[in-house]
Parts: C-alpha cells; sequence; structure tokens
C-alpha cells in the first residue's frame, strides 16, 4: 500500500471507532430510558389494580347492604340574641374573644377576676404562718409554740417539730 492509502486507512479507522464510542453512549442512554419507562409503566400498572380493588370493594359494599340515611343536620338556634352574635362576628375582621362580643352588643360585664401576684402570695403566707420573718426563718417563739404542739398528734415534714398543716406545705416550703 502506498503512504496516502495508510493515512487514508488509518483516518477512517479513527473515524470509524469515534462512531463506534458515540454509538455505545446512545445505546447506554436508550437502555437507561428503558429502565425508567419500565419502573413508571410497572407503577401505572399497579395504580390501575388498585383502583379496580377499590371499585370492587365499593360495589361489593353498596350491594350489601343500604346505606343508612343520614342524620339530619342540627338546627340553629333562631333567636334575637344568636342574630346579635352573628352579626357581631360578620362585622369583625378579626378574631375575637367573649369579652368583645359582649361589649359590641352592650353587656354588663362582671368585673375581671386577676391571678394572684407574688407579692400578693408572700402577704397570704405571712396572714397563715405569722411566725415566719420574710427569709423564711422561725421566730423563737413560735419555735417554741412548734415544739409544744408536735406533742400533738400533728404530722410532720421531716426531723423537725412543725405545725399541723390544714392546706399542704407552704409554696416556700414546696420550693426547697
Amino acid at each position: 500500500m502506498s503512504g496516502d492509502a495508510q493515512q487514508t486507512l488509518g483516518a477512517l479507522l479513527a473515524r470509524l471507532e469515534v462512531r463506534e464510542r458515540q454509538i455505545a453512549v446512545e445505546a447506554e442512554a436508550a437502555h437507561e430510558q428503558m429502565v425508567q419507562l419500565t419502573a413508571l409503566l410497572d407503577g401505572l400498572a399497579q395504580a390501575a389494580e388498585h383502583i379496580a380493588i377499590t371499585r370492587k370493594t365499593l360495589l361489593e359494599l353498596t350491594a350489601e347492604a343500604p346505606l343508612a340515611p343520614a342524620e339530619p343536620a342540627a338546627s340553629l338556634p333562631d333567636g334575637p340574641a344568636y342574630q346579635q352574635i352573628m352579626a357581631v362576628f360578620a362585622e369583625a375582621d378579626a378574631p375575637l374573644r367573649a369579652r368583645n362580643v359582649c361589649e359590641a352588643m352592650d353587656l354588663n360585664l362582671a368585673p375581671e377576676q386577676h391571678q394572684q401576684r407574688p407579692h400578693q402570695t408572700e402577704a397570704l403566707d405571712q396572714a397563715r404562718n405569722p411566725g415566719r420573718n420574710r427569709a423564711g426563718t422561725v421566730h423563737q417563739a413560735t419555735t417554741a409554740i412548734a415544739r409544744n404542739s408536735a406533742l400533738t398528734s400533728a404530722p410532720t415534714r421531716g426531723p423537725w417539730p412543725s405545725r399541723p398543716m390544714p392546706h399542704g406545705p407552704s409554696p416556700r416550703t414546696a420550693r426547697s
């Protein structure tokens, strides 16, 4: 063979090699698509089977027993107070509390009841336990009274003498 023929043959072989690699890549991509489409087809077939089972079950249930008549919906009150309350809610642009509804209807409100504040709790504790000072220590006179009352059948809260507990432990002793 001549030099030109070998060059031409070498170039042709190189082009064939490139084309062979392209076909292999395309074949691999087609194989991946087939795997994806097969998985999609299996999923669709399973969904269709589930729908068929559901339809069959529903048909069997309706053939077995007639549907029970639905209970009538509870009737809403028709009084004027109800109508006023509903009008207040219709005019509101935000959630309402019962107090807001009463104010909108010009009803008399009960006085507010506040929760006890810590200083009120201390005052109540001082009224219940006059022998204790603010730091929680017991005065000498109270200790003597407690010792004398410990001889009675009063329950104790530990190894020290105590006073009867009519309402359970005080908040101060419950914390420790």
